[in-house]
């Protein structure tokens, strides 16, 4: 059972404050950091000191960790040519030694498209699809061969297909709530299928959904990992538990109802809930990036439980 940290780093955070985390998640023996791609706050906090870009941010931390994975949940598909990202995270595998995963998205906060003056097209989720189809033909493009795509949204002719990431294959991650598109797109491209924020029943269902997708694609659903996303809460006793929701602005019953929230043993019942329906991983949303003592409870009580 893999324990990922995930922070929201547009929320407020400057990249001293991700590099001092992502050397806890790797000190803590957890697997891996991954970072939301945003570049505005949500809700009622400043974002001081702003926005860090998620790959500029993962390149650094390629360079100043060892084991820990590194990805994103997820790469906004507006932010970036299909192209260009497939060089961006080649480039960051490499500097990493080969530990990157691309967690990508649609999109969908308009306003901070607003913003900065992003584009934010109507019909993202077409794009969506031919970005997937894009980055991973160029990475299995054969050395020395070219890459040509035609689609309704971008074009690429003669392509080199380079940089090559440092692993034969990137792991691919999709997720989301969508019934029907979400689960073909992932059946097709995926490694990992991820769901945020969801309860145990939805998840389940939602899980059935892309592994009924995977076998009509004619691939055993198995070949993908399924994981969820939920916001972390971990307290020694109700009076910790209370301080930690109060800091980040949270009633600590809807933590417990819709997060991993509560004692180390209510976490690990939960998570152990969420199991028995098929979720091998899961990605803990850290809010209060200054704490820590945070990650060592959930490190040294929680993630040791799990085997």
């Amino acid at each position: 059972m893999d324990l990922r940290i995930f922070t929201e780093p547009q929320q407020g955070a400057s990249y001293d404050t991700l590099l001092t985390v992502a050397k806890a998640t790797e000190d803590l023996g957890f697997d891996a950091f991954f970072r939301s791609d945003h570049f505005l706050r949500m809700g009622d906090v400043d974002g001081r000191p702003g926005p860090t870009d998620a790959w500029i941010t993962l390149a650094g931390l390629a360079r100043e960790t060892s084991r820990i994975r590194l990805g994103t949940l997820m790469t906004a598909g507006t932010f970036r040519l299909p192209g260009v990202l497939a060089i961006q995270v080649a480039q960051v595998d490499q500097m990493s030694g080969g530990r990157v995963e691309l967690g990508l998205g649609a999109g969908w906060y308009e306003e901070e498209h607003k913003a900065y003056g992003i584009p934010f097209p109507k019909e993202k989720f077409g794009r969506l699809e031919e970005q997937l189809a894009i980055v991973t033909g160029l990475w299995a493009t054969e050395a020395g061969k070219t890459f040509d795509f035609s689609g309704t949204y971008y074009q690429l002719a003669d392509s080199p297909a380079l940089p090559k990431p440092a692993q034969a294959k990137v792991p691919v991650l999709i997720g989301g709530h969508g019934a029907t598109r979400t689960p073909r797109l992932a059946a097709r491209y995926a490694d990992e299928f991820n769901i945020p924020f969801a309860s145990v029943e939805d998840s389940e269902r939602q899980f059935g959904r892309v592994r009924a997708a995977a076998e009509e694609a004619g691939r055993a659903a198995d070949d993908l990992t399924y994981s969820n996303a939920l916001i972390a809460c971990v307290g020694r006793d109700d009076q910790e538990v209370a301080r930690r929701a109060a800091a980040i602005g949270r009633d600590v019953d809807d933590l417990k109802a819709n997060g991993l929230a509560g004692t180390p043993a209510e976490v690990v019942e939960k998570i152990g809930r969420y199991a028995e329906i098929g979720a091998q991983r899961f990605y803990l949303q850290i809010l209060d990036l200054d704490d820590l003592d945070h990650l060592e409870l959930i490190s040294s009580q929680v993630q040791s439980q799990l085997g």
